[in-house]
């Protein structure tokens, strides 16, 4: 049976693979992990000697959230937890609260960038750390499995609080750039897509109360529209709107906001790579970048890392994922990392990506740095790029394959230092993708080509 639990969670078709009887299973088994030892022993005894363990339960605007939220709290309580559902709030605000009310754990109920009719179930742990792989095994494994549940006394709460958990988030956000109440965006106009999700009522509200012009698109989310031809994934009323209005930058975000895009006065994107060296520069100007490093992923832009380079800022590569440049961050103690799609972690303010934080600190360093967002970008050029799947093949074996890997390090002598090449399998389907990067489009495209045919040939099956 292949695992539940995917790359971020548990995520699927709404009453599909993801019903109201799973999410039911998954708080239950969660109190388990989460919670005491004692957990499945005297619940009443429990709760006088060492007080209520707690959970926090926030979602995103598909219309789906209601009846999960619902059954993800019912079995949290029947197990013995109170539950505070705050209800719709972005991913990295349910991070943030999990660790500044100091609960046992989080859940956050989205699907991120989906469609409306998917939706998922993530967890935090105490702290507002995502969980690691052996977690939500642990999770996985007694998923609808009987144990002594609580009666009495030891049966959880539930309660709602969208006002608090909404303006305790907003506050921090602000304060990310603006400690001492003062007002750094004054002056600045800036366009948000909130893709009618999740931070549609707390990234306009933040950023005006840094002092921002703000102008609003797709920020009323009717349970239905939520990503629908809008946020991260659709930039083009974005890109339209930031001509229209003589903003001086624009922002959008996905469904649960814990990614963030831009486009520069001319509506030009700035993707997350460019985002990432932005910061990165401006960290180490003030003395913030630990180590002079960013973390990033295998698939961020050549460009990213020359640039970087000549500005004395090293890259420490990580596999495609937040968790896992999350991971490579707590372990060396770096400042920054994320990914070219706009996730982006910064540990100054946040455990995990947060869209919202990435906007606010990027429109801060324009004003900061006197210079446009457009001008900002420029000093890092993405290098042309190609990516190709091949399909029908036996992805596992492009990383042995003699034939394969000749034909990697041909291509890899033939770039030098002005290119490179990526060999990935893909994580749901038997295909590879292959990416080629080089000084110009025409050669990109034929790198990746010669390379495609040589997996397509010796890795058929």
């Amino acid at each position: 049976m292949p695992r539940l639990f995917g790359t971020d969670g548990v995520r699927g078709l709404a009453n599909g693979l993801l019903t109201a009887d799973l999410a039911l299973k998954m708080g239950d088994a969660a109190v388990r992990v989460f919670g005491d030892d004692e957990q499945s022993g005297d619940a009443s005894e429990r709760e006088s000697s060492r007080g209520r363990q707690r959970a926090l339960i926030g979602r995103d605007t598909r219309v789906s959230g209601d009846f999960l939220a619902s059954a993800l709290a019912a079995g949290m309580s029947a197990g013995g937890f109170d539950v505070i559902d705050v209800g719709i709030l972005p991913t990295p605000g349910v991070a943030f609260l999990t660790s500044v009310l100091n609960v046992e754990m989080g859940a956050v109920i989205s699907a991120s960038h989906n469609a409306m009719p998917d939706n998922g179930i993530k967890f935090f742990a105490r702290g507002g750390f995502k969980l690691p792989d052996a977690k939500e095994d642990e999770i996985e494994e007694i998923l609808g499995t009987e144990w002594k549940r609580p009666t009495g006394a030891g049966v959880g709460r539930v309660s709602h609080d969208n006002v608090t958990a909404s303006n305790l988030y907003i506050d921090h956000l602000v304060q990310s750039i603006a400690p001492s109440g003062e007002r750094p965006l004054k002056g600045l106009r800036i366009v948000v897509d909130c893709a009618n999700g999740a931070t549609s009522a707390v990234a306009p509200e933040a950023l005006r109360r840094a002092g921002a012009d703000v102008v609003v698109i797709n920020a009323s989310p009717d349970g239905y529209n939520i990503n629908d031809h809008a946020g991260s994934t659709h930039p083009e009323q974005l890109q339209a709107m930031v001509k229209a209005s003589d903003a001086v930058m624009g922002v959008a975000f996905d469904g649960d906001a814990d990614r963030c895009i831009a486009v520069d006065e001319d509506g030009t994107l700035v993707n997350g790579d460019q985002i990432m060296g932005i910061l990165a520069r401006a960290y180490q100007r003030e003395g913030k970048l630990k180590d002079n490093t960013l973390v990033i992923t295998v698939m961020s832009n050549l460009g990213l890392i020359l640039a970087l380079k000549k500005m004395g800022i090293q890259t420490v590569q990580t596999a495609v994922g937040d968790r896992y440049v999350l991971e490579k961050m707590l372990e060396g103690g770096y400042t920054l990392g994320g990914e070219q799609s706009g996730h982006v972690i910064n540990r100054q303010f946040a455990t995990t990506g947060d869209g919202t934080l990435t906007a606010l600190c990027l429109a801060n360093e324009v004003m900061k740095s006197g210079h446009s967002l457009k001008e900002l970008a420029a000093d890092f050029p993405q290098l042309p790029q190609q990516l190709v799947n091949v399909p029908n093949v036996d992805k596992m074996a492009a990383a042995t394959n003699e034939a394969v890997q000749a034909a990697v390090r041909a291509e890899e002598e033939l770039l030098g230092e002005t290119g490179r090449v990526l060999l990935r399998p893909s994580g749901t389907e038997p295909l590879v993708r292959v990416m080629a990067e080089a000084a110009t489009q025409e050669q990109a495209d034929a790198v990746c080509a010669r390379l495609a045919d040589v997996v397509a040939r010796e890795l058929a099956l």
